[in-house]
């Protein structure tokens, strides 16, 4: 890690104190009981997983009652913030994908919806647990402020689920599904690709009757209103972030010379793995120590697994999954890059995650990238997406250059602390909560004060 980098690094963020401590900085000053859902919630599953644990800490730190309701995979969660589990019948299990449930496991007609849109060749999940999620809230009526709902957007969370809803959009799937569409290489797998995302018509629709979208960029907001047709003023924009105490520069890491660290689904389109697998051989002519370290699952065939064996590079790339928070960072802290090689982003976490620690990122212009990684040059360097060459140069420049590397790292760090950590982000999520509240009391014909003194009562 660069001392530039490090000095920058010392500098405290501003996290309040540990969930539970009972802590109500925002101007309204009372706790709201809020139920987070997340049809699926494990981080190792991508950012959906990654948003819902730093979110509700640091919900639990601003001193409110915070809910997690979740499938499997389930979420992993931080001490204080209670998980209630909303079972499926978890079809897509890493040991037993596309599984059949013995009869026994069936338990209502929800089990046997899912099971039959997994036959089908769709992908059941969304709308499953948003009609599970119905059931289990109406159940509990009265005893939550606020329903959030993290990109379910299914049937079942339209109507009165006892309390006002908002929703987080990281960004379309529509996106995902037209990328995987201009990837498909056969009209079989192009047909199998429409079947599989048949539930992104049920989002659109869920999507325009929503009163509040909840969106972590500029980008995605567009994305939203032109995609899913969503009204702009109901879209809000609130920028997620790094943890910045766990993302941060240690000097006693070393640097590991010539490592390049990406996060990344092997052959999912979106992520761009493939280009940066063509850069790295390309890169590896004048840097023959240049290799990858990615962080995520290896596909065993496909366009990433293909170029790896055309190039030879089986020895210079390697996949690691199922690391913990630690060895993630230091993974990061001990790469002379990160790269973020992705065709689009509604945000991208590993970029700000990379910049926490103090490491020189370089970057696609896809997406929301560039409101993360900002100008290029100054806290990062930019790549146009799916760019082998422009990758591979950029990446020889900073491998070339120790001193734009700790400018790059030790800039990127300071644009994060500024800009993009979960402190802030739960502060703007519960500005939104509050006005969602004071909607629906006014459409009830109510009041705030009126809303707050019921809830002092129960």
């Amino acid at each position: 890690m660069t001392a530039e980098a490090i000095e920058t690094g010392s500098r405290e963020p501003e996290d309040g104190p540990a969930p539970g401590s009972g802590r109500t900085p925002d101007d309204d000053g009372r706790p709201l009981r809020i139920a987070l859902l997340t049809y699926k919630g494990n981080p190792f599953c991508g950012g959906q997983g990654v948003y819902v644990r730093h979110l509700s800490r640091e919900l639990a730190r601003l001193g409110h009652d915070v809910e997690v309701i979740g499938a499997q995979p389930y979420p992993v969660l931080d001490d204080g913030v209670p998980l209630t589990e909303l079972p499926s019948l978890d079809l897509y299990r890493g040991t037993d994908p596309f599984r059949t449930p013995r009869r026994e496991e069936f338990r209502d007609w929800i089990d046997a919806l899912e099971v039959g849109t997994m036959w089908a060749g769709r992908f059941p999940e969304p709308l499953t647990f948003s009609l599970r999620a119905r059931r289990h809230l109406r159940a509990r009526r009265g005893r939550f402020d606020v329903v959030h709902d993290n990109q379910t957007l299914g049937y079942g969370l339209l109507g009165d689920l006892g309390a006002p809803l908002v929703t987080t959009v990281h960004h379309p799937i529509t996106v995902d599904r037209r990328l995987d569409l201009e990837a498909a290489e056969t009209w079989q797998r192009r047909a199998s690709v429409r079947r599989w995302y048949g539930f992104t018509r049920m989002q659109r629709r869920v999507a325009r009757r929503l009163p509040s979208v909840l969106t972590v960029s500029g980008s995605s907001r567009r994305e939203i209103e032109e995609d899913l047709g969503v009204r702009p003023d109901r879209i809000h924009v609130v920028h997620i972030g790094a943890d910045t105490r766990l993302f941060s520069p240690d000097p006693a890491v070393p640097e590991v010379p010539g490592r390049i660290v990406t996060t990344s689904s092997a052959d999912v389109p979106l992520k761009g793995l493939v280009y940066l697998v063509e850069a790295l051989a390309e890169l590896r002519t004048e840097h023959p120590g240049a290799h990858l370290v990615v962080v995520g699952k290896r596909a065993e065939d496909g366009p990433v697994a293909r170029a790896i064996e055309r190039y030879g590079l089986g020895g210079a790339v390697e996949f690691v999954k199922g690391v913990s928070d630690a060895e993630l960072v230091d993974l990061v802290r001990g790469a002379q890059i990160a790269c973020v090689p992705s065709l689009y982003e509604g945000f991208s976490l590993p970029a700000a995650e990379a910049m926490a620690t103090g490491t020189p990122l370089v970057a696609t212009t896809g997406g929301a990238i560039p409101e993360v990684a900002g100008d290029d040059g100054v806290t990062c360097l930019a790549v146009p997406p799916g760019d082998a060459g422009a990758l591979a140069a950029a990446l020889g420049r900073l491998l070339a250059d120790p001193g734009l590397r700790a400018r790059l790292g030790a800039a990127g760090r300071e644009r994060v602390l500024e800009r993009f950590t979960w402190a802030r982000a739960a502060a703007g999520t519960v500005e939104l909560y509050r006005a969602a509240i004071d909607r629906a009391a006014a459409g009830r014909g109510g009041s705030r004060t009126g809303s707050r003194a019921g809830a002092a009562a129960r």
